[in-house]
């Protein structure tokens, strides 16, 4: 029998299997939908097919298990984990939570927008129980207790128990019109929620946010210890009211859709402590991405002693920070930590007698005492203008954000020579492979032996977790084939991840794996013949200095992390 296209979820299902005429279906779709009322509280309530049948219906076609709701105990229900008016609204119960999943009575499973709103609401996991419609009703009514001029008088936001937090904007405002800033404002609940974001992400120490719009979903994913990992998943029709929340906090355009934008948020979390987001936004084809950077400050005053250098490599980046020129230069990839170590030795440099000039895209971290430029390309002011313009102003220590072309990395080498001391970053695999890049660019290799005084790889290893890890027990064959020598296998003890309540997936936290390599006599020389980066790296290895994969087998055996975690970081 054919049916009305109208009519879809639960609906459609009844009248297919002729249990319900179609007439009547459409009816009652649409006095529902008119209402607000559940499709088969509807029906029950008005005789219109019999709660068991649909139950019986339901279970069967959705492959769900049903329960007799009547015969549980209801004081055992985590009741206080949904808000109560999400109940009533979409006639759901939540029956058991176990963990991070919740089992949900439910007598429509094709109520995909409850489901969601549920779930976003818990944070949860849903797995579904089909139970008979009046009963679940009843049983509803007599916990929650809601009077019925209240039932569904809400907002989707407004009852998804987001707290108040103790958090306040600093110059919101800024930039922007007053109708725009008052029409986006008038919005209690999405500014709690989008409050609620950012402090659950410094909480789960979370380095970028992203909000994420597709056709049928809007997720929301942390990125937490390099790994991003989903959170929720907010109701669709909120979706342009939480971009332009974040657009107003951000200072940027909120009517200015087609285009990307960059914006800065800086939120004050009490009178002595106040935390920055770096945020941006691309128009993609189901509305705008948003992905905020949490830049934390407080991690360039960590010290040199927490990156995770070994004792040989703390003290190979302390010479070459206290010489009075040359050129130091970090590489990796984007996420690997180049910044912080960066900014942790400008730190260790910055002092009164020390005139310290850095040019970033952008500037990540505020520290006092250095003069900080963020480049604008369109204006002309790049990373080679900022430099020129450092080198007219009597400059002890010059740092550039990232050599990107011929231009820059000749005046970076320039600055070197001429009794500057300058850092930079590039991407690039290893240190051997950087003067390759350099030399491909189109610096002579003469320039580049004379000029760079050490060049430091770096990636950020997840650390296992030291409540839940586990000794592993791996053949002396396996721990070979990784690359671990025979001297260490003895007393080595390798370490895998568990997981537990106090982490994440069985790690917390990351630790730097490095390659510092000074350019030495040797590897000068190897430079100037126009060695390989292959040649360079033996030369380097043969002079005692690790590689990325020694450096990450070494924080294996020192039971920072695990074997899995190496293999992931250096492959």
């Amino acid at each position: 029998m054919s049916t009305d296209t109208t009519i879809t979820g639960l609906a459609r299902l009844l009248v297919s299997e002729n249990l319900l005429e179609r007439e009547v279906a459409l009816a009652a779709f649409t006095t529902a939908d008119k209402s607000g009322t559940p499709l088969v509280r509807h029906l029950v309530k008005n005789r219109l097919i019999d709660s068991k049948v649909i139950a019986k219906t339901a279970s069967q076609e959705f492959g769900l298990p049903q329960l007799d709701i009547s015969a549980m105990d209801p004081s055992t229900f985590p009741l206080a984990q949904v808000d109560t008016k999400l109940l009533q609204k979409h006639n759901m119960l939540p029956i058991l939570k176990k963990g991070h999943k919740m089992f949900l009575a439910v007598s429509d499973p094709s109520n995909q927008i409850g489901i969601d709103e549920i779930k976003f609401n818990t944070g949860s996991s849903i797995d579904l129980i089909v139970v008979e419609d009046d009963k679940l009703h009843q049983l509803i009514e007599a916990l929650v207790k809601v009077p019925e001029e209240e039932a569904g008088k809400f907002d989707d936001l407004s009852s998804m128990g987001l707290e108040d937090l103790d958090v306040e904007l600093v110059e919101e405002k800024a930039g922007l019109d007053e109708e725009d800033v008052a029409n986006a404002e008038d919005e209690t609940p999405i500014v709690r929620f989008v409050n609620k974001l950012l402090v659950d992400a410094m909480k789960m120490g979370a380095s970028d946010i992203h909000i994420e719009p597709y056709e049928k979903i809007y997720r929301v994913r942390f990125r937490v210890d390099g790994i991003l990992k989903e959170i929720t998943r907010p109701p669709l029709n909120i979706v342009m009211r939480i971009c332009s929340r974040v657009k107003i906090m951000s200072n940027m355009d909120i009517s200015e859709k087609r285009v990307p934008q960059d914006g800065r948020i800086k939120l004050k979390l009490s009178k002595t402590k106040s935390v920055d987001f770096r945020v941006n936004t691309l128009p993609t084809l189901w509305g705008e991405k948003i992905v905020l950077r949490i830049l934390d400050a407080s991690s360039a005053q960590l010290g040199i002693d927490i990156l995770g250098y070994e004792p040989s490599q703390k003290q190979l980046y302390l010479n070459a920070l206290h010489q009075h020129q040359g050129l130091i230069l970090v590489t990796g990839p984007t996420g690997s930590g180049k910044t912080v170590s960066l900014y942790t030795g400008l730190n260790i440099l910055n002092t009164h007698e020390k005139n310290i000039s850095t040019a970033e895209d952008p500037v990540e971290i505020n520290l006092e005492g250095i003069n900080q430029v963020a480049v604008n390309a369109k204006v002309g002011l790049d990373f080679a203008a900022a430099l020129r313009a450092f080198l007219r102003q009597d400059p002890d220590v010059v740092m550039v954000g990232e050599i990107r072309d011929l231009e820059t990395a000749e005046i970076a080498i320039k600055a070197s020579q001429t009794g500057h001391l300058v850092l930079s970053t590039l991407h690039t695999n290893s240190a051997p492979e950087t003067l390759t890049r350099l030399r491909n660019m189109g610096i002579p290799s003469y320039n580049l032996a004379t000029s760079i005084t050490l060049i430091i790889a770096q990636r950020l290893a997840r650390k296992l977790c030291s409540h839940c890890k586990k000794p592993l027990r791996l053949p002396p064959r396996i721990l070979l084939q990784e690359g671990f020598t025979e001297a260490q296998l003895p007393n080595l003890q390798v370490y895998g991840a568990v997981g537990c309540g106090r982490c994440n997936d069985g790690y917390k936290g990351r630790v730097g794996v490095y390659q510092v390599m000074p350019i030495t006599d040797k590897i000068a020389r190897a430079i100037m013949d126009d060695g390989s980066s292959i040649q360079i790296a033996d030369i380097a290895r043969a002079e005692g200095y690790n590689d990325l994969r020694i450096s990450a087998l070494m924080k294996v055996a020192q039971g920072f992390t695990s074997l899995a975690e190496a293999n992931r970081i250096t492959s």
